[in-house]
């Protein structure tokens, strides 16, 4: 029985889901399976994958196309070790990334941690570290999450790569197959919710994001009334804080390509009924309505690239955090 199960989800990227398979196999922590989960017929990336020449590979293609929350469960149900961590088929891991998550997960008090970690940003135009911190104690991880306190967002983070969690709560809260965007968020949600799962963070960056790309994504096709009903079934496990700082910040930036007065006062209206907004949340959600997507992304990356090269601190795996983004920035 291996340690670790990983499971990467694809279909139609042969060459990025060859260097994601690439990063899996080249871990410290040998003692691995990586179930490359193909979401339907494609047979240009099932013959790239047999040209990877480790038995630590398989390869489980689906009879049709499910997306890719389906294609993880569909991993998870392969998995035959008792943790299994999550990579996107576009992203990559550090050569020690299970290593010290394995580590850290042997130190957890709760029955069932989820371990996730910090991850290196890279975009087209700059490297950022995100998140800027780990979670502070006694802190709701909803807000954790969400809620920003500077213009960019935020101060916490998850994303699916960088997660490893126990086999059997993959299985006990499998993704939802009908959530396109924040799926790692809805996940985390839903799993964090039970008491005998806790969250642990690794202060070290162990991935690497790759965003912002010339090529389709799920968050540029997303319908914003999806989001909002699905932030609306959610509300449950939000604190009013993050309910508002999610409205106005993730919801807002795929409401606002509409330029709809109605909309921005509908979101607007949304927030102040079921959360509790701060001023940053105001602040946020004016500049998302005024400025154009591509505009606040290049301000954003221009301003994190020059702080960071002021404080002559390299991107490194060691390296410390630099303020963060979402879909907002």
């Amino acid at each position: 029985m291996p340690d670790v199960s990983v499971v990467i989800p694809t279909r139609g990227r042969p060459d990025l889901v060859g260097r994601a398979v690439r990063s899996a196999l080249a871990q410290t922590l040998t003692d691995i399976e990586v179930i490359v989960v193909v979401d339907g017929p494609d047979r240009v990336t099932a013959a790239a994958l047999a040209t990877i020449g480790d038995r630590r590979l398989r390869v489980l293609e689906l009879p049709r196309r499910g997306g890719a929350p389906n294609a993880r469960n569909a991993g998870v149900r392969g998995a035959t070790a008792p943790w299994t961590a999550l990579l996107d088929d576009d992203d990559e891991w550090l050569p020690t990334k299970l290593a010290v998550q394995l580590e850290l997960a042997r130190t957890a008090r709760a029955p069932l941690p989820v371990v996730a970690s910090r991850l290196i940003n890279r975009t087209p135009r700059a490297e950022l570290i995100m998140p800027r911190r780990l979670p502070a104690p006694g802190e709701p991880l909803s807000e954790y999450f969400t809620v920003r306190k500077g213009l960019f967002h935020g101060e916490g983070f998850i994303q699916t790569s960088t997660i490893l969690a126990p086999t059997e709560l993959l299985r006990r809260v499998p993704f939802s197959s009908d959530v396109r965007r924040m799926q790692e968020l809805d996940w985390a949600l839903r799993a964090l919710h039970h008491d005998d799962v806790d969250l642990i963070m690794a202060a070290q960056p162990l991935v690497v994001w790759h965003t912002d790309e010339n090529r389709q994504r799920i968050s540029h096709d997303m319908p914003w009334q999806a989001s909002v009903d699905w932030l609306r079934r959610s509300r449950p496990l939000l604190t009013p804080r993050a309910y508002a700082a999610l409205t106005m910040s993730v919801i807002a930036s795929m409401a606002a390509p509409t330029r709809s007065p109605a909309l921005f006062r509908d979101l607007l209206r949304e927030a102040r009924a079921h959360g509790r907004p701060g001023l940053i949340d105001y602040v946020t959600y004016v500049q998302i309505w005024l400025l154009p997507q591509e505009v606040r992304r290049a301000v954003r990356d221009r301003l994190l690239n020059r702080r960071r090269r002021a404080r002559a601190e390299p991107i490194a795996v060691e390296a410390a955090p630099e303020p963060v983004l979402d879909a907002a920035w």
